[in-house]
C-alpha cells in the first residue's frame, strides 16, 4: 500500500509511470497497427507481421543497441507522414484498442497516487500522438514522450527533436521536479525495463513492474518492490472516477509517430527472424 495523503506543507511529489508493459499490457504503438493499415500508413506486409513483432516485444522487449538502431530507422521511415492523420486515427480507435488492455493494478495505483495528492506523469519512449491521448484517458497530469520535428506542411521532417529513452527520461524528470517543485526523494517511479534504470534511480521510491531479467536482478539487489500486473480491465468497469472527463496532459510533445514505431518494430522483428 502507498503512504497516506500528502502533507501539503511539504514539497510536492509525483508518480512517474513508464507506459508499455507497465500501465498497459502491450506495445502502445503496435496495438494501433490494424488501424494504421486501414488508414494507409503501413502496408499489408507490415500489418501481417505485426503479430510476430508484438510477440517479440512481449517476450523480451528491445535492448539498448536494438532501440538505437530502431530510432535511426524510424527517423528515415516517418519522413513525410502527416501528423494530423496519425492523431485522427488514434483518436478514433483509442477507447476500443487501449481501454481493454490497461492493467487493473496500474489503474488502481494511479487512483491511489491522486488520492494521496501526488501528480501522475506518464514517461514513455513512444510518440506523443499515442502517449498524449492515452495519458488523458488515464487521467495523467503530465506526459513526457519522444517528439519529432514537424515541418510547415504538417508532416514529419525525419529529424528527432527529443528522444525519451534511458538517461533522457531521468533528465526530463529532474527538469519537471525543478519546474513543478517535486521533491524527488518523495516521488515514485514504475517501469518494466532495465533501460529505465536511470529514471528509477532518480526517485526515492522506485518500483519494478513485470520486470525483465536485468531489472529484476537490480531490484532484488537494491530491495526495490517488484510488482506483477496481470489483470487488464476496461476503465469503464472500474470506479466512477474513470468515467469523468480526464485531466489534460500538460507536458506533452509532438512525437516520433505511432505508426512509425509500429513499422520500426515490425522491421526489427523481421530482421531478427531472418537472422535466426
Amino acid at each position: 500500500m502507498l503512504k497516506g495523503v500528502e502533507n501539503h506543507s511539504l514539497p510536492r511529489a509525483a508518480a512517474f509511470f513508464d507506459l508499455d508493459k507497465t500501465v498497459i499490457a502491450k506495445s502502445s504503438t503496435l496495438t494501433f497497427s490494424k488501424s494504421f493499415y486501414q488508414g494507409g500508413l503501413i502496408n499489408r506486409r507490415a500489418a501481417l507481421r505485426t503479430a510476430y513483432a508484438q510477440f517479440v516485444f512481449l517476450a523480451g522487449g528491445l535492448d539498448h543497441d536494438q532501440m538505437e538502431r530502431m530510432r535511426e530507422y524510424l527517423s528515415a521511415l516517418c519522413r513525410g507522414w502527416n501528423v494530423q492523420q496519425v492523431r485522427e486515427i488514434v483518436a478514433e480507435t483509442l477507447h476500443d484498442l487501449i481501454d481493454p488492455i490497461i492493467y487493473d493494478e496500474a489503474a488502481s495505483l494511479i487512483e491511489e497516487h491522486h488520492a494521496a495528492g501526488r501528480d501522475v506523469v506518464i514517461v514513455s519512449t513512444s510518440g506523443a500522438e499515442v502517449v498524449e491521448p492515452i495519458g488523458e484517458l488515464l487521467g495523467a497530469d503530465r506526459v513526457v514522450a519522444t517528439r519529432m520535428v514537424v515541418g510547415e506542411d504538417g508532416c514529419f521532417t525525419g529529424e528527432v527533436e527529443y528522444y525519451a529513452y534511458g538517461p533522457t527520461k531521468a533528465e526530463a524528470i529532474r527538469e519537471l521536479a525543478a519546474s513543478e517543485g517535486y521533491d524527488l526523494d518523495r516521488c515514485y517511479a514504475y517501469s518494466d525495463s532495465a533501460t529505465d534504470l536511470p529514471m528509477l534511480r532518480t526517485v526515492g521510491h522506485p518500483h519494478a513492474v513485470n520486470p525483465d531479467r536485468a531489472l529484476r536482478r537490480e531490484a532484488l539487489a537494491h530491495g526495490w518492490p517488484v510488482l506483477e500486473f496481470r489483470r487488464p480491465v476496461p476503465l469503464k468497469k472500474r470506479l466512477p472516477a474513470f468515467s469523468v472527463p480526464p485531466r489534460p496532459a500538460l507536458v506533452a510533445a509532438a512525437a516520433i509517430g505511432a505508426a512509425a514505431a509500429t513499422a520500426g518494430l515490425v522491421w526489427y522483428a523481421s530482421r531478427r527472424r531472418a537472422t535466426a
